[in-house]
């Protein structure tokens, strides 16, 4: 069995961070998303990966080289511009082949990973297998309709009136009848070819396409709000560590790591957090579910429920929270400038001003 990696989408969403930087590599407790997925994806025994990339390809090629840190062997497949999901496994057909194979969004989270749901597929081996799980706002997502019997009878992609609250998570299984399916549908309506529409190509040929409703956390990690709660998931789990150099005068509270040559000094850091390696906190505050990547400085500042990537500087600044603050930023108090009144009065006036 193979897996199917995408990772070429442009995250408009995370916009401007993603102008600069792949949306599959932002940090989450200082370990890019991807990489979540692809330790899942090792786990379950799986090594042949093929990763699909396009604009940002340099630098996914750079953060995961040819997989071996991970347990796998890496093939790139480059996708001209973000065509839809079923146009990246109609491209990757020669890499795929005749085995059965998992793709998976570079950018979802899954807690738990997907070892079961690979055991569950190479024991029954349906047409296809899809993950679902009840969100509040289906509009946002491709939706599937169940029979009484349970089974899938129906998918949308992004419908204005759902038929129901089950989103497809990000994880396909899938035999080699896909192939057939991805050349039989027709670009949407948003020019790309839809999962959606190839799965439903198997649903009307009478192919076996099953469900699970998965009631673990899951998130699509596309924007910031969507970020910062993964973040706060992830730390949740987070075991103490300090590999650092913490004063006498500083106050670590909670679950902490600490990475290899961070400094703390006159500071308190209430967990879940870590600090990356190389990064300096000096009279700072550090509260619950943030991560600080390396090479960072934190000074005389107040963070919490935030995230800041590599080479980043908060100083003087009183309260930030619930931030995404990208690579190589400045935080700085904005100039106090002069306040003046002034003021045309009428004769006889009386006012009060408030010093």
């Amino acid at each position: 069995m193979k897996a199917l990696v995408l990772s070429g989408g442009a995250g408009t969403r995370l916009r401007p961070i993603t102008h600069t930087s792949a949306k599959q590599l932002v940090p989450v407790a200082n370990k890019p998303v991807l990489f979540y997925g692809l330790e899942a994806i090792a786990e379950a025994g799986i090594n042949e990966v093929g990763i699909i990339v396009g604009d940002t390809a340099d630098e996914i090629r750079e953060a995961v080289g040819d997989g071996s840190r991970f347990g796998i062997e890496v093939t790139y497949i480059p996708q001209e511009a973000p065509l839809g999901l079923a146009h990246a496994v109609l491209i990757a057909q020669d890499f795929l082949g005749d085995d059965d194979f998992v793709m998976y969004l570079g950018d979802n989270f899954i807690v738990g990973g997907i070892t079961g749901l690979v055991e569950e597929f190479r024991t029954e081996r349906p047409d296809a297998q899809i993950l679902l799980t009840k969100v509040p706002n289906p509009t946002s997502f491709g939706v599937a309709e169940l029979g009484g019997d349970g089974r899938v009878v129906g998918l949308e992609e992004k419908p204005k009136q759902p038929k129901s609250d089950l989103a497809l998570v990000g994880v396909y299984l899938f035999t080699p009848a896909i192939h057939e399916a991805v050349r039989s549908i027709e670009p949407s309506w948003r020019g790309e070819l839809e999962i959606t529409h190839a799965i439903q190509w198997l649903i009307d040929e009478k192919r076996d396409v099953r469900s699970t409703t998965i009631s673990g956390y899951w998130k699509d990690t596309g924007n910031v709000t969507d970020m910062l709660e993964v973040n706060r998931s992830v730390l949740e789990t987070l075991e103490s560590h300090n590999a650092g150099a913490v004063d006498g005068t500083s106050e670590i509270i909670g679950r902490v790591r600490i990475e290899e040559g961070a400094r703390i000094s006159g500071s308190r850091i209430v967990g879940p957090a870590v600090i990356g390696a190389g990064t300096v906190v000096n009279d700072a505050y550090i509260g619950p579910f943030t991560s600080v990547s390396e090479g960072c400085r934190i000074e005389d500042s107040e963070i919490e429920y935030s995230i800041v990537l590599r080479g980043s500087s908060v100083t003087g600044v009183r309260r930030v929270e619930a931030s995404l603050i990208g690579r190589n930023v400045e935080v700085t108090p904005a100039p106090r400038n002069p306040k003046a009144h002034r003021l045309v009065l009428g004769d006889h006036s009386k006012v009060q001003i408030s010093s």
